[in-house]
């Protein structure tokens, strides 16, 4: 499963590939197109935060 979706106002693009789902998430890799950045997140929790810190312009993951 592939979705790119542009979120709020920010002008930011992520890229998620689900490749697995268990224990009830799911776990894949979501892509920052502006940044270059790939990422691997083993829920569906921590997907959001890493995109909610890249929203709010925070540099950590």
């Amino acid at each position: 499963m592939h979705a790119k979706e542009a979120l709020g106002n920010s002008n930011q693009s992520f890229v998620v590939e689900i490749k697995s789902q268990e224990n009830h998430t799911w776990q894949g890799t979501i892509t920052w197109v502006e940044g270059k950045k790939k990422v691997n997140f083993r829920s569906a929790l921590e997907m959001i935060r890493l995109m909610d810190s890249t929203l709010s312009g925070e540099s950590d993951q």
